[in-house]
């Protein structure tokens, strides 16, 4: 698969996610808003270059996210999404 241009805050976002993370350590060591963030996740998610962690639902990546609460989850970048940046 050709590699896809990310955006500078796409791939600040998966540089933090070499483990699962939850939201607010991705506000703070991006230091982007919230809104941006969100976005950006939801690209990401989409694209399948992360996955999300729900601990509420056990170990290892959930099939489900609500993107209207999408600070109660965690992330963690895809082998796929680690060979964008």
């Amino acid at each position: 698969m050709p590699k896809q241009k990310l955006s500078p805050s796409e791939t600040a976002i998966i540089r933090e996610l070499i483990f699962p993370e939850p939201f607010d350590h991705i506000q703070t060591e991006t230091g982007l808003s919230f809104g941006a963030i969100r976005d950006d996740l939801i690209k990401l998610i989409n694209h399948g270059y992360i996955e999300v962690h729900d601990e509420e639902f056990g170990p290892g990546p959930s099939a489900f996210y609500d993107s209207d609460n999408i600070e109660r989850f965690s992330y963690k970048a895809t082998k796929m999404g680690l060979k964008q940046i």
